[in-house]
Order: structure tokens, then sequence, then C-alpha cells
């Protein structure tokens, strides 16, 4: 009975160290855990509102937030085992071993989630915009978090990984709110340049789309094999490029017919010698 009794007094004494030992550390660490996932919270919903503010697409915000929101949490997690006084080095280890071993796995996928992440915030272009990339010319008609979708105006749909795409040189042709078309228009030799010029600018001003400012340029660019070539340099809308640059060429081929005007065509002379 005596044997009983020592027995149960030496596992209470081992209880009651044991509570003194770890009671305080799990109870720091649940605290811990508790306040830090309530703390997580705030920031991610102040991250949220943050990138609310400054107009952040909303295809990419969720992304964000929930990788703000993980990267935070296993923070916490790793710090509240160390809390409780289990070695975290080797958690850490495997954890590193394990997001590299994905990371390798998933390079290429990684890559384009990171190019449609600097496409968002950067925003080099945006739905609607014409761009040209190296391999690829449409209008943009999506931009998602591991791709971009092209519409070319045959209606085809282009699907370029953003990885590329945010690495690679591209033009933007609806970036700015106006463009300038360029022609350039031949005339044959002893056809009056002033003439010529006047006939242009009557076009020019007979077409409401093309801006006064800036002016019109037109000047003697070249005197080329067949022809007098002259240089038209037109400032419009960007939306009414192609209309103004397709309109133009028909207006100045007939206007030259109608005022006399020759619009030369390559030629060559044979000359045929009999001995």
């Amino acid at each position: 009975m005596e044997e009983l009794v020592t027995d149960a007094t030496e596992h209470s004494e081992q209880l009651i160290d044991l509570l003194w030992t770890w009671g305080p550390k799990i109870v720091t660490a649940i605290l811990t855990l508790i306040i830090g996932l309530w703390i997580i919270g705030i920031l991610v919903r102040t991250f949220g509102k943050t990138m609310n503010k400054r107009n952040v697409d909303p295809s990419l915000s969720p992304f964000l937030k929930s990788l703000l929101g993980a990267v935070l949490k296993i923070m916490l997690f790793i710090s509240v085992i160390g809390m409780v006084g289990i070695e975290a080095t080797s958690f850490v280890a495997v954890l590193g071993a394990a997001g590299l071993a994905v990371g390798l796995a998933l390079q290429g996928t990684l890559q384009n989630f990171a190019g449609g992440v600097i496409i968002l915030l950067i925003k080099p272009f945006k739905v609607g915009d014409w761009i040209d990339t190296p391999n690829h010319s449409g209008t943009v008609n999506a931009i998602h978090i591991f791709n971009t979708i092209l519409k070319t105006p045959d209606n085809k749909t282009i699907i370029i990984p953003n990885g590329g795409l945010a690495n690679s040189s591209l033009t933007n042709y609806s970036a700015e709110p106006r463009r300038r078309v360029d022609l350039t228009v031949g005339v044959g030799y002893g056809d009056s340049t002033e003439k010529t010029r006047e006939t242009l600018m009557e076009l020019i001003n007979a077409d409401d789309r093309i801006l006064k400012d800036p002016e019109p340029f037109i000047a003697v660019a070249e005197l080329a094999d067949s022809s007098v070539n002259f240089t038209v340099r037109l400032w419009v809308e960007a939306s009414d490029y192609w209309p103004v640059k397709f309109d133009m060429n028909e207006k100045v081929y007939n206007k030259f017919n109608e005022v006399g005007l020759n619009i030369p065509f390559p030629q060559m002379d044979v000359h045929v010698h009999k001995e």
C-alpha cells in the first residue's frame, strides 16, 4: 500500500513538473497562434483594400492576397512550433527542399505566373489595345494570370504565355490617343510640285478627321527613278488611323487623275540594236 502511494506521489510530481515546464509554453504558443492569425487577417484585408485603391487588376488581387496570407501563416506556424520547443530547423529544411522541388517542377508555370503579375501591375497594355510582339500581332482580348489572349483581324485567337511576353519587347499602338499617318505620294517628272502640294492640302482640309494641331506636313522627300516622291504626315486620333490612311490613298488616286497629275509606275526602256 505504501508503494502505491509512493508511485502516485512520484507521478503527481512528474505531472506537475511537466505542467510547469510545458504549460506556459503551450499556452503562450496557443495565444500567439490566435493573435497571429487575427493580425494576419487584418494585414491581408488591409493589403486587399490598398490594391483596390490603387486600381490593381481584379484578376490579380485574389492571388496576391492568398500568397501573402500563405507566407505569413507559414512564418507564424514556424514561430509557434519553435516556442513550444520543437526543433524548427529540420522542419524549415524539409519545407525548403519541398519548395525547391516544386519550383523546379513548375518552373515554366511559375515564370508565367510572375510574368502575369508584372503585366497586371505595370500595365504595359490593357484589354482592347493593339500590340505587336516579336512573333504575333493583334488586339488584346483578355489578360489572365498565366497567359494573354490576342484576337487577330481575321478572328484568330492567339494565346501567349506571360513569361515570355513580360520579358520581350513589344509595341503598343494604342497607348497614345493620337497617331501619325505617313504617306508617300509619287508624281511624274514634269508635274508641278506646287500644284501637287495644293492638291494634297485640299484633300487634307476636306477631311475633318485630320487634326490641325500638329499641322500636316508635306515635303519633297526623294527624286526617285520614276517619280518625284512627296512625304505626307498627318495626325489623327488613334481610332481613325486606318480609315484615314485607306481613304487618303483612294482620294489621292482619284483627285490626281481629275486634276491631271500623273502617278507614275516603274518603267524600263529596252533598246534593240540590229547589226
